[in-house]
């Protein structure tokens, strides 16, 4: 598949299949995320793989919004994903350091969407998810106090087969070139 075709059949899946999830496929993706660039090499990232149906569903009700529909959808996908964000390397410190800019959060989504779209090829369906309870998914994951969790993806078969036409701004809107023109 050409990367545009890859990248357009990638979307934030919210309707899961019961069909779990092959680990084959599981560390295909990993592998992908494995292999994405990062700051001065650092590789800041450590994935944890979900897929005991009770512990997943506990880290599900961690993702679920008061009074909200919002996430409901983590409860029926069969793996999610803890993307940990790990120390940075020396270099990458002093980079974020004197540029003010904290780089492991680059790298992480760049990891991240290197799993996302392994996780398409693969006929699989993701979606990145920012809001959760992080004091509680450490607790459960034993994560120590000094790591964060940068996101969760949820990972899964869609449910339905049917990508959505995804409606984006024009590139005239995002872009220009020798100059900034909005």
């Amino acid at each position: 598949m050409n990367f545009l075709d890859l990248a357009n059949k990638r979307y934030s899946v919210r309707n899961y299949s019961d069909k779990p999830v092959e680990k084959k496929n599981i560390y295909k993706c990993i592998e992908a995320a494995r292999l994405s660039p990062s700051a001065c090499n650092s590789q800041p990232w450590h994935f944890v793989i979900i897929d005991d149906i009770d512990l997943k569903n506990k880290i599900a009700k961690e993702t679920l919004i008061p009074l909200s529909d919002m996430n409901k959808f983590t409860l029926d996908a069969p793996v999610i994903v803890v993307l940990v964000i790990e120390k940075k390397n020396i270099s990458s410190n002093i980079g974020s350091f004197f540029r003010n800019k904290d780089f492991s959060l680059i790298d992480i989504g760049i990891a991240a969407e290197h799993f996302c779209l392994q996780a398409a090829e693969e006929d699989l369906g993701t979606c990145m998810l920012g809001w959760f309870n992080e004091k509680i998914v450490k607790k459960l994951l034993k994560i120590p106090d000094s790591r964060h969790i940068g996101l969760l993806i949820s990972l899964g078969y869609p449910k339905e087969e049917n990508v959505k036409e995804k409606s984006r701004k024009p590139l005239d809107d995002i872009c220009s070139f020798n100059e900034y023109k909005r």
